[in-house]
């Protein structure tokens, strides 16, 4: 469980170490420039690049003026809860200090109870991997502490994470783009990916036969994403 301490540290802007739904993230409160700034410096992150954002809801997405048609609001009820952040326009010049001019953010609704009963009593938090920029992300509290010792306000320790990060998908003029496999499953043949294990076990068996794709497996696919 998190405790309430950690709740107060991250309303008055501190920021911490926590597992989130995928890996150790170093985690601040979205809406505090301060924590945002001070994550990038820990990090040693790229200034250019956006950080992921945890949510609780479909519903934070409006804080950030982020309009959804029918067609996308449907196709993120299949992927969350789960280990996919998914990345959405947000023209906003508000929120520059987190989109850093390319009015696009990657946000995720985590699949797991405690964190989001967090984010219900923070709001949204940005929330990295916890290593610098270009080194393996901490699988435990001991590892995070090798990177940023006592330099955040808080640690919890949720035992060794076994996994990666979350899978990660872009959604621009009404397309979407895989830039990270992740959650996702992936044919080896074809390249193409899948949200179901079975249907992208399917395609690998048909491509490794017959040197193509299925059509009518590729068109399932399309039709669980949509």
């Amino acid at each position: 469980m998190i405790e309430t301490a950690v709740k107060e540290i991250l309303l008055n802007g501190g920021v911490g170490i926590l597992p989130t739904d995928t890996i150790y993230g170093i985690v601040g409160s979205a809406f505090s420039k301060k924590a945002v700034a001070r994550i990038y410096k820990l990090r040693k992150r790229n200034l250019k690049k956006p950080l992921i954002i945890l949510v609780s809801s479909l519903k934070d997405l409006n804080i950030f003026g982020i309009q959804l048609d029918a067609k996308i609001k449907n196709f993120l009820r299949k992927l969350w809860p789960g280990k996919i952040s998914i990345i959405l326009p947000c023209p906003d010049k508000k929120f520059y200090y987190l989109h850093r001019g390319t009015k696009f953010l990657a946000f995720r609704l985590p699949k797991k109870p405690d964190l989001i009963k967090l984010l219900k009593e923070t709001g949204p938090l940005v929330a990295p991997s916890a290593n610098w920029e270009g080194f393996p992300p901490a699988s435990t509290i001991k590892e995070a502490k090798r990177y940023f010792k006592n330099t955040v306000d808080f640690y919890v320790d949720g035992g060794k994470l076994i996994g990666g990060p979350s899978a990660l998908i872009q959604i621009k003029g009404g397309k979407i783009e895989v830039l990270r496999s992740g959650g996702f499953y992936k044919c080896n043949e074809c390249g193409f990916h899948y949200l179901n294990k079975r249907i992208a076990e399917k395609c690998e068996q048909w491509c490794k036969k017959n040197k193509s794709c299925n059509l009518e497996i590729t068109k399932e696919a399309v039709e669980n994403f949509f």
